[in-house]
C-alpha cells in the first residue's frame, strides 16, 4: 500500500446528497428549489447541531435502499448516473458495432457479464487452471517464482507491485512495493476484541471454508484450512503498517539498491522476482519493508500446503463475483452483508455499469461527456476554480502564522496547480485488450493483463502528468501530490455540487467547499510535505512546520472527541487531511462568495439569507445515512470523518457561521474565538 496517492473527496466505499425539487411553494411560475427545506429539523437548534438542523427530518423519513450500503446525496447522485451509464450501454449493445472498436468491447464486456445463465454453467471452470497451477507447486521458492510470474496474467500474489512517480523524483516512475498478503481491510480487523471485530473473524473463517466447500474440499478439511489461513494472515498483519501510520510519507519512503533490498529478504531471489515481474530497474522503492522481512520469514517457516490454500483462497475470493452464483453469493454474505450491512444484491446491471466503468473506463467516458457533460459547465467551474484559486492566495498571504519565507513557497505551490475538469485530454487506448460477448471471465483476465502491462510500461519513461486517476463519470474529487493537480471528474458536476442555474450560495457551499477542500489537500499534513513540482521536499521553514503541527493538533483533538454508534471514537490523526480540507475548504469557499454580488447582499431567497443559503447548501451535500456495519467499518479505516462531523465539526470554527445563524455561549457549537482551528 501507499502511503499517500490520490486524496479523495468522498468515503472510497459508498457514494453520497438530496434531489433537486422542481416543485416549490412559491405561487407559479413554479422554480427550481436549490434547498430542501422539508428535509430540515428545525426543532434542533443550528447552534446545537447544523447537520441534524439541516437534514434531521430527511434522515428520519429515509430508508436505507436494502441493496445499498447507506443513502443520500452521493449515493444517490451515483445511482442516477449509473442509470445514465445503463442507458448508453444498453443501446451500444443493441446496435451492429464493428469488430475491435471502443463501441464492440464496451458493448461486448457489458453483455457478457449480464448473461449470468453463461456464467454460472461454467461453475468455476475459469478458474481451475490457476488453481491446478498452485497444485503443483513443491516449495516455497516455486511459490515466489509463481507469485511473480502470474502477475503478467493480471493475477500477483504475494508481492504489492506497482509503478507509480518517485515520490523524491516526481518526473520519473519508479518500481514500488507495498503491503500486502490479508484479505480483511487493514490489519487491526485481526487484533481488536470487540465483540463485533471477532463476529467478523468468525464469518471470515466461514468464507474461507465455503469457497472451498465449493470446488469439492469436503467440510471438515475446509474448516481446517480456513483456520490456518486466518492464522497465517494475522501473523502477516503483525507486520503491516497501521491506517495511520500509511499516513506519514516520509517513513513509507523508503529507496533501496535492488542488492541492498536483498539484504531484507535473504531468501528470496528478488532480483530474480523483478525479471519475472517484467521490471528493468537497479533500484526500488518500498514503502513498508517490516511486510517483506516477515514475508521471508513466514515462507520458510510456515508448510508449503498451508501457502498454496492461502494462494488458492486469494485466487477464489478474487474471482469469486466473476464466477457462478454460489461463489458470488458467498462472497456477498461476507463483504456486503456482514463487513457493510447491505441486505440484498444490487440488480446485475448495475454491477456491470460498476465494471464496465472500472475496466474500460476512459472508452465508456468518452461517450459518457459526450452525452452528458456540456463545454458551458466546464466553463463555469473553470471560472469557480479560479475565483478560488485567488482567494486561496489572498488568504495565504495574510495569514498570522506564517512566515514570508514559507508564504512565498506556498502561493508559488498554488499557482502551480494542474486543473483537470471534467475529462482527460488524451483518452487511454485499449488496443490489446479482446473482449467477446460470451467469455466474460475471459473479458476481465484480459483487461487485468493489459492494466498490468499499461502499468509495467510506465517504468524508466517520463511521468505522464495527463493522465487521470479517475474516469468521467465518477461522482467524486481528489488531489494528487505528486502531480500538484486538481481533479474534478464530469460525474460530480450536477446537483447537488453544481447547477448552472443555482444561485451562487448554493454553487458556493456545494462545489465551492468541494474545490477548496481538494486545494487545501494541497496544504494539509501529507499534502503540505510536496512541493510545487509535486517532489517529497520539506520547503517549509522549521518554525512555520512547528507552528502548522500545533495548529493542526488543535484539529486532532477537536476531532478526537466525536463518537458514532454511542461510543465509537473518530480517529482525529487517520482523518486529520480530511478533516483539514474541510475546514479550509469551507472557508475559502465562504470568501469566495463573499466576492460575488449575491454574497454581498441580503436579499433572502426561501426565507434565508445569502449566508444561511450558503451554509445549508453546504450541510446538503453530506446529507448521507450510513448502516451501522458500514460506520463501523469507516472509523477503522476510512481517512473521511462521519458525515455529521463533515458539517458540524468546520463551523466549529467559522465566525460567518456563527454570524449567520446567532450563534451564542452555551450553544453546542460555540467555541470561544482563541479556541477555534485557525489553519489556512
Amino acid at each position: 500500500m501507499r502511503a499517500t496517492s490520490y486524496v479523495w473527496l468522498a468515503i472510497p466505499l459508498a457514494f453520497a446528497v438530496s434531489c433537486k425539487n422542481k416543485t416549490s411553494t412559491d405561487s407559479v411560475p413554479a422554480r427550481t428549489v436549490f434547498f430542501d427545506k422539508t428535509g430540515m429539523d428545525t426543532t434542533v437548534k443550528p447552534g446545537d447541531n447544523f447537520f441534524l438542523y439541516a437534514s434531521g427530518n430527511w434522515l428520519k423519513k429515509t430508508e436505507i435502499p436494502a441493496s445499498e450500503t447507506g443513502w443520500g446525496s452521493f449515493y444517490t447522485l451515483y445511482d442516477d448516473n449509473q442509470k445514465n451509464l445503463h442507458k448508453i450501454l444498453d443501446d451500444l449493445a443493441a446496435q451492429s458495432n464493428p469488430a475491435g472498436s471502443n463501441e464492440q468491447k464496451v458493448a461486448d464486456y457489458y453483455t457478457s457479464g449480464m448473461d449470468t445463465t453463461a456464467i454460472d454453467k461454467l461453475g468455476y471452470d475459469p478458474i481451475k487452471p490457476l488453481l491446478a497451477k498452485i497444485d503443483a507447486l513443491k516449495d516455497y521458492k516455486q511459490l515466489v517464482d509463481f507469485s511473480a510470474d502470474s502477475f503478467k496474467d493480471g493475477d500477483g500474489f504475494l508481492f504489492g507491485f506497482y509503478i507509480q512517480p518517485d515520490d523524491k523524483i516526481s518526473t520519473k516512475n519508479a518500481a514500488q512495493f507495498g503491503q500486502a498478503g490479508i484479505g480483511l481491510p487493514n490489519r487491526d480487523y485481526y487484533f481488536k476484541t470487540d465483540s463485533a471485530s471477532v463476529k467478523i473473524r468468525a464469518e471470515y473463517v466461514k468464507y474461507i471454508a465455503k469457497l472451498f466447500t465449493l470446488t469439492g474440499t469436503d467440510a471438515a478439511t475446509a474448516a481446517k484450512n480456513a483456520d490456518a489461513i486466518l492464522k497465517l494472515e494475522t501473523e502477516i498483519a503483525q507486520s503491516h503498517s497501521t491506517p495511520v501510520e500509511l499516513r506519514d510519507p516520509v517513513k513509507n519512503y523508503n529507496k533501496f539498491a535492488v542488492a541492498d533490498f536483498q539484504k531484507q529478504m535473504p531468501d528470496i531471489d528478488f532480483k530474480d522476482v523483478l525479471s519475472r515481474l517484467g521490471a528493468k530497474t537497479d533500484t526500488v522503492l518500498v514503502g513498508q519493508p517490516k511486510y517483506y522481512q516477515a514475508l521471508d520469514g513466514l515462507l520458510k517457516s510456515q508448510p508449503i500446503d498451508l501457502w498454496k490454500n492461502d494462494l488458492k483462497f486469494t485466487a477464489l475470493n478474487g474471482a469469486a463475483n466473476s464466477l457462478s452464483k454460489p461463489f458470488r453469493d458467498a462472497r456477498f454474505d461476507f463483504f456486503g452483508k456482514t463487513l457493510a450491512g447491505q441486505k440484498v444484491q444490487k440488480p446485475r446491471w448495475k454491477k456491470m455499469v460498476t465494471n464496465v466503468d472500472a475496466g474500460l473506463g476512459e472508452l465508456l467516458g468518452q461517450v459518457y461527456v459526450e452525452k452528458y457533460f456540456t463545454p458551458d459547465a466546464k466553463k463555469r467551474m473553470l471560472d469557480l476554480v479560479n475565483n478560488l484559486q485567488s482567494v486561496y492566495k489572498d488568504r495565504i498571504e495574510k495569514n498570522t502564522w506564517m512566515s514570508d519565507a514559507t508564504k512565498k513557497k506556498a502561493t508559488e505551490k498554488l499557482a502551480a496547480f494542474t486543473k483537470k475538469i471534467g475529462y482527460p485530454d488524451k483518452w487511454k487506448k485499449y488496443d490489446d485488450v479482446t473482449i467477446s460477448k460470451d467469455a466474460y471471465y475471459a473479458n476481465q483476465q484480459s483487461i487485468a493483463k493489459h492494466d498490468y502491462k499499461e502499468n509495467l510500461d510506465k517504468l524508466g519513461k517520463p511521468v505522464d502528468r495527463t493522465e487521470w486517476g479517475m474516469t468521467p463519470p465518477t461522482v467524486n474529487a481528489y488531489y494528487n501530490p505528486q502531480f500538484n493537480e486538481i481533479v474534478f471528474p464530469a460525474g460530480i458536476l450536477q446537483f447537488p455540487f453544481f447547477d448552472k442555474d443555482a444561485d451562487d450560495a448554493i454553487n458556493y457551499g456545494a462545489i465551492g467547499a468541494v474545490i477548496g477542500h481538494e486545494m487545501t489537500h494541497g496544504f494539509d499534513d501529507q499534502g503540505r510535505q510536496y512541493d510545487k513540482e509535486g517532489n517529497l521536499k520539506d520547503w517549509w521553514t522549521p518554525e512555520d512546520g512547528a507552528k502548522f503541527k500545533t495548529h493542526a493538533q488543535v484539529v486532532v483533538d477537536q476531532y478526537n472527541k466525536y463518537t458514532v454508534l454511542k461510543d465509537l471514537h473518530v480517529n482525529g490523526s487517520l482523518t486529520l487531511g480530511e478533516n483539514l480540507a474541510d475546514i479550509g475548504g469551507l472557508a475559502i469557499a465562504y470568501q469566495a462568495f463573499k466576492n460575488t454580488p449575491e454574497g454581498k447582499s441580503d436579499t433572502k431567497i426561501d426565507g434565508f439569507t445569502p449566508d444561511q443559503r450558503f451554509f445549508l447548501s453546504f450541510a446538503q451535500v453530506w446529507r448521507i445515512k450510513d448502516r451501522d456495519e458500514t460506520m463501523r467499518m469507516r472509523i477503522s479505516g476510512d481517512p473521511h470523518s462521519p458525515e455529521m462531523y463533515r458539517v458540524n465539526g468546520p463551523l466549529f470554527n467559522m465566525p460567518a457561521f456563527y454570524k449567520a445563524f446567532n450563534i451564542q455561549p452555551g450553544d453546542k457549537l460555540y467555541r470561544p474565538e482563541n479556541e477555534r482551528v485557525n489553519v489556512w
